[in-house]
């Protein structure tokens, strides 16, 4: 027997689900289903967030991610407040460190700017009375509606509400097969014909754009970003959020110091290649079909050396070697030393879609269309701040 659903989404994370949040509640009637290879919601990027809810101050006023991020934090900040969910508008100072970041720091203001998003730019002596302990040089930046949030309570209490709302959860249950034609998918437990489809496979999403014959100039490289988290005797030294000013030619924030919900504070991410798309371990998760073809493009990119990718490379992979980690942390607060930092298991992989053609790391939201299914590519940071908003954006692209 075939399944019929009217909407069928791929995916279990933030994404898919506020994607199907939203969809209940424009079809109230209509079927559901979603689908996912793990066994409960949330297991990777969503469930692995650190729980920040940016402001939207990286992303100029062109992108798709400007066009969601300040009011997708005004959502969950929303749905949080609704359904009791713990949050906290901590704030974040973005400080400079060099005479070269200054630049920076005016481009991040004008972005802040252009978007409508409160932030201040203060000096030297503003900034400490924000952060005491930290190094800014001449100026930075102060975001105080940046706010931190238990992250995993908000993929749960969505779960619970979208089965409340009758969509139709397929745990354990990976995509094999699709025909466009007849608008059906063959899972490894059944075969499911549907209206419509939506693409929020997050790392994999590439994977199943494939299968409808999109996404064919993109591939996903895996970075994993490792954690130390601080000492908590020296927690004093973190108020909230300090963060390094970003090189604006790549998607990452640097290392950076996050004061999470519970208090803990939390020293990195990198950003080292990774070889597996779930490759949380130095072997967990690596699997050597995958890696080959990983191994290849990063390969190419490093030897083409496109956006200055060699040096990305060069940078980030020493962090594995504490001194040189300690070293990019003691830009932000010198104080700190190598006893501070303490080891963690917190492991996320940032899944980095990357432009075939051109060897570049592709810095916005990317969405693909068929005639009845829309995909969702490169769905990264600011994904699960942007995620309410991100979803309506999808829905209305898809019905264009």
């Amino acid at each position: 027997m075939i399944q019929n659903a009217d909407f069928v989404i791929i995916g279990a994370g933030i994404v898919g689900l506020t994607v199907a949040l939203e969809l209940r509640k424009r079809h109230k009637t209509d079927s559901i289903v979603i689908i996912e290879k793990e066994s409960s919601v949330g297991l990777h990027a969503s469930g692995r967030n650190s729980g920040v809810l940016h402001s939207g101050v990286y992303y100029g006023n062109d992108t798709i991610k400007a066009k969601v991020c300040s009011s997708g934090s005004k959502k969950m900040q929303e749905f949080a407040d609704e359904h009791s969910i713990n949050y906290r508008k901590s704030g974040k100072v973005i400080i400079a460190t060099s005479e070269a970041d200054l630049l920076i720091i005016d481009k991040l203001l004008v972005n802040a700017r252009n978007n409508n998003i409160n932030v201040e730019r203060l000096d030297e002596y503003d900034i400490r009375k924000i952060e005491p302990y930290s190094n800014p040089y001449q100026y930075g930046l102060y975001s105080p509606d940046t706010a931190v949030i238990d992250s995993y309570s908000v993929v749960e209490k969505l779960f619970s509400i979208l089965q409340d709302k009758k969509v139709e959860f397929k745990l354990n249950s990976s995509l094999l097969k699709v025909n466009d034609q007849k608008n059906t998918i063959l899972t490894s437990k059944e075969e499911i014909s549907y209206g419509y489809l939506y693409n929020c496979a997050g790392a994999n999403a590439d994977r199943v754009a494939k299968l409808f014959k999109r996404g064919l100039d993109y591939t996903m490289i895996p970075f994993k970003g490792i954690y130390y988290k601080l000492d908590p005797r020296k927690n004093h030294l973190v108020n909230s959020n300090i963060y390094p000013t970003p090189d604006v030619n790549l998607p990452f924030l640097g290392v950076h110091l996050t004061k999470v919900i519970n208090g803990d504070i939390y020293v990195g991410p990198t950003a080292i290649p990774a070889f597996g798309r779930e490759n949380y371990g130095i072997l967990k998760g690596l699997k050597l079909s995958e890696a080959a073809g990983i191994s290849f493009e990063l390969l190419n990119m490093y030897l083409k050396n496109v956006e200055n990718f060699r040096s990305l490379v060069h940078s980030e992979t020493r962090k594995y070697i504490k001194p040189w980690f300690l070293e990019s942390a003691q830009r932000l607060v010198p104080s700190l030393q190598s006893e501070d930092l303490v080891s963690s298991n917190k492991v996320g992989i940032r899944p980095q879609l990357v432009n075939i053609k051109t060897k570049s790391i592709e810095m916005d939201y990317i969405i693909e269309k068929t005639e009845n299914s829309t995909h969702v590519l490169n769905s990264i940071s600011p994904a699960f701040t942007s995620s309410f908003s991100f979803a309506e954006f999808i829905i209305n692209c898809s019905e264009e």
